[in-house]
């Protein structure tokens, strides 16, 4: 299987930041919604955008919700956000060998931006499509082909690599392989179950899949 394009998302693929953003939901939910949430129900709000997770929250109350979370989120963005182990020795060495990398994440640019900086990604990858880009979110196949366009590559030749079913959908939508991370704040079982094509178990496996 020739592979020459990786395109990965970016929050709990690249970088964890999870605890930052379940500290944002709660932080939010606790001033806007009618009633507390468990840390499983917050949990599913990790992946689809922004907007879309609040809606069901306070439908009301979107634009405040979402001006409180962005808020908390920049305050404390530094305080919690790593990049998980081996990944940028990985990206590195990704690009060293002539892959052609792309970021592709449900997130606003600026905060996008924030996470890369902090983290020594920044630089590494040809494209980062973010919300900003597209009109469509993941699962919908658009910001996949956008990314595909800046690189020049060709689905039947790109792995889409992320830790939730967005993600693994998103791929599956746009025609690329996909591949699923072990370390997924939902636990693994949920992308075991859309078959991906490959599930890393670190991020360096990576190396040895196309490599093989």
């Amino acid at each position: 299987m020739n592979i020459n394009t990786i395109l990965f998302d970016l929050d709990g693929t690249l970088i964890d930041t999870n605890e930052l953003i379940i500290a944002s939901f709660t932080h939010t939910i606790k001033q806007y919604a009618n009633r507390s949430y468990s840390r499983g129900e917050i949990l599913e709000f990790i992946g689809p955008p922004l907007r879309e997770s609040l809606q069901t929250v306070n439908p009301e109350k979107v634009e405040e919700m979402i001006a409180t979370y962005r808020e908390h989120n920049v305050a404390n963005h530094d305080r919690y956000v790593t990049a998980y182990e081996g990944v940028v020795d990985t990206i590195k060495s990704l690009k060293s060998q002539g892959y052609r990398l792309g970021i592709v994440t449900t997130k606003m640019r600026h905060t996008v931006q924030m996470g890369l900086d902090l983290t020594g990604l920044d630089g590494l990858f040809e494209t980062v499509v973010t919300l900003d880009d597209v009109q469509h979110a993941k699962p919908h196949p658009e910001p996949i082909i956008k990314a595909l366009k800046d690189l020049g590559g060709n689905p039947s030749e790109t792995l889409m690599v992320g830790d939730n079913t967005h993600d693994v959908e998103a791929g599956k939508n746009a025609g690329t392989l996909t591949a699923g991370v072990a370390w997924t704040v939902k636990g693994r079982h949920v992308l075991d179950e859309l078959n991906p094509d490959y599930m890393l178990e670190k991020m360096n496996d990576l190396l040895e899949i196309v490599g093989g």
